[in-house]
């Protein structure tokens, strides 16, 4: 009856559901704090207790990203055909219980066994969280947009933040606490499943009168320059660690909480900012923005390291989620395949450049490695600039 009454109040007010949205962004939070924002975190713990080489290290980013990567655009395409909101919840519990379980892996196969699970269940829990934010945004899509991505890095800036807070001093078998919140989760989701499906039907049923056609060539080109600001993010995650080891774990952690955490500011204003300027203009000017810092990042030390991520950060984040919008603008008859290919994909697909990047390390040092994360922004920005413009797109 109270979600009855809410979906009631929701069609009231032009479609704009906040109570929603907010659970969305919660989720997103809890999602991407373990998975995007913790596991590349984890990596040093793991090399040690594992005894692991840097392209074994990687692996745990290949394996983790790669099942997102892989699982979201189907898990996607499954929920355009019929609706299994369930999904959202399902997703969630098994994000933060795969990575509970690494806690008691007893080699390094258990040990990618269970990222894989964790993995799989950030696949299934992003097509249906994105597009029930979609339903939840009404004519607020960019804004509704900002909040749901900002919860999703504000996860990735805050997981790095748990090494020196909590695991450097229980070392990985303190992850098994997050057993207790897997669970927890459920509580937060789970009441939200009704409404949406009454939104995912009603969508269904309006569906074939929606204005627009699926740009085929567009989203793949998208994809592309998602994937490689998604390389560059990863890699810096990853590797400013080992770069940075004159300074203890948690500094360099710190200052890995600095630059996603800057994104996540990044992907907010970015947001507003797009809706001002045009996306097109916002995803190319940001990402050209990043370039001079991220070139200037691997020269510079003490404060000035600060400000560089801060920078870096704040703009190579800038289009994260207008490109979410930017995807469901290309895709207007496919949310849910959007979704997967714009947050899953492409931003997932970047653990297979963290492997190639681990490879490197280990032949020719870490310094190489940010020198080649420092060009990606710019060949993403000059890919950007062929994306067709969004004035053009009936949506």
């Amino acid at each position: 009856m109270e979600t009855q009454t809410a979906t009631n109040q929701v069609t009231a007010k032009s479609g704009f559901y906040p109570r929603a949205l907010y659970t969305y962004s919660g989720t997103h939070f809890l999602n991407d704090l373990v998975t995007t924002g913790m596991v590349p975190a984890l990596v040093v713990m793991y090399k040690d207790a594992f005894a692991l080489s840097y392209t074994e290290s990687t692996l745990i980013v290949l394996i983790s990203y790669l099942t997102s990567a892989i699982s979201q655009p189907i898990f996607g395409m499954m929920s355009d055909r019929k609706p299994r909101v369930w999904f959202f919840s399902a997703g969630l519990f098994l994000s933060v219980t795969g990575l509970a379980l690494t806690a008691i892996a007893p080699n390094l196969f258990w040990l990618l066994i269970f990222i894989a699970i964790s993995g799989l269940g950030s696949g299934i829990f992003h097509p249906e969280a994105s597009r029930g934010t979609h339903f939840a945004s009404g004519k607020k899509k960019g804004l509704a947009q900002s909040i749901f991505q900002v919860g999703g890095n504000a996860g990735q800036a805050f997981g790095p933040l748990m090494i020196p807070l909590f695991l450097v001093y229980t070392g990985i078998d303190g992850l098994i606490w997050l057993l207790p919140i897997a669970f927890l989760s459920l509580f937060l989701t789970v009441p939200l499943l009704k409404w949406m499906k009454t939104s995912v039907q009603n969508y269904q049923g309006k569906k074939n009168e929606l204005p627009g056609e699926n740009h085929v060539w567009g989203s793949i080109l998208l994809i592309v320059v998602i994937l490689l600001r998604s390389w560059c993010q990863v890699g810096v995650v990853i590797f400013l660690p080992f770069y940075l080891s004159h300074l203890t774990l948690q500094q360099s952690e710190l200052l890995n909480f600095i630059f996603v955490g800057a994104g996540a500011l990044g992907t907010f204003f970015g947001g507003v900012l797009a809706d001002k300027i045009g996306m097109k203009r916002l995803m190319v000017g940001s990402m050209m923005l990043a370039t001079p810092f991220a070139l200037l990042l691997p020269y510079v030390d003490g404060w000035l390291t600060v400000i560089m991520l801060l920078f870096f950060g704040f703009n190579v984040l800038s289009s994260f989620s207008v490109s979410v919008i930017y995807m469901q603008m290309l895709l207007p008859k496919n949310l849910a395949l959007a979704s997967g290919l714009s947050i899953g994909f492409g931003i997932g697909a970047g653990g297979i450049g963290s492997v190639l990047l681990g490879g490197i390390s280990d032949i020719i040092g870490v310094t190489t490695v940010f020198t080649i994360l420092s060009i990606l922004p710019l060949i993403g920005a000059i890919l950007a600039i062929f994306l067709p413009n969004e004035k053009k797109l009936g949506f």
